[in-house]
């Protein structure tokens, strides 16, 4: 099965927070998506891992993925190294998308800076035809992807361009409330985390609305590119 966009995240839920308005957008466009995570989150101090499979099961059928798969690494202590990196190679050439998106180079939780550079050494593996790979018994063909773009999550980066999720938004926040175990409920356990706080629900909103503004629509999603960006025609520029 082949995918315009994959998606890596070092967490369920990390795809949903960041780049949930544009995976929506680009699958009503007609784009085939899919979503692998590197961890079950088991060592978060919320929920257990059994809940977080359930919970993205759930926020993939909201966002309508064709796949979502977890590598099943080991939260925290995974690896930058040879066989983590390899893993992610092997999924590349699976789905053969041709853009990838992965979480941001440095942000608040080390997993997240860690999964992007593995992430991105892996896109530049997968390009060359003599490191071997196998699924299913079978030697897997060399891929190269077009283009790899970051994610923004907890940390503020200025990105290099802002998606209009407008027409999703409400979508998206329902895609992000279906991790019931991480995230701030009235009438649930009292916060104890970072992101169990309605104070980080008021990030994600007040993020949104900033990236919208600076491209004059009322919600947005920043990216930061693997390269300099090109464009082909300057007036589809928003």
């Amino acid at each position: 099965m082949k995918l315009d966009v994959l998606v890596f995240a070092a967490h369920p839920d990390d795809a949903e927070l960041s780049c949930g308005g544009t995976i929506l957008s680009l699958i009503a466009s007609g784009k085939k998506v899919g979503i692998i995570d590197f961890t079950r989150g088991e060592m978060g101090t919320r929920g257990t891992p059994e809940i977080r499979d359930t919970e993205s099961a759930a926020a993939g059928e909201i966002l309508g993925l064709i796949i979502r798969e977890n590598l099943r690494y080991q939260d925290v202590f995974f690896r930058n190294d040879d066989e983590h990196v390899l893993g992610v190679v092997q999924k590349i050439r699976q789905y053969q998308p041709d853009t990838i998106l992965a979480n941001a180079l440095a942000d608040r939780h080390p997993d997240h800076g860690k999964a992007a550079q593995v992430v991105k050494r892996a896109t530049f593996l997968a390009g060359l035809k003599n490191v071997k790979t196998e699924l299913d018994g079978a030697q897997q063909q060399n891929w190269y992807i077009k283009n790899l773009y970051h994610y923004i999550q907890t940390d503020f980066h200025k990105p290099d361009f802002v998606v209009d999720v407008s027409a999703f938004w409400e979508t998206r926040m329902e895609a992000v409330r279906a991790f019931k175990s991480q995230f701030f409920d009235p009438n649930g356990d009292s916060s104890n985390t970072l992101i169990s706080t309605p104070e980080f629900m008021e990030l994600i909103e007040a993020r949104g609305r900033e990236f919208g503004m600076s491209i004059r629509v009322k919600y947005g999603e920043g990216f930061i590119s693997d390269r300099i960006l090109g464009v082909s025609d300057l007036t589809s520029l928003l």
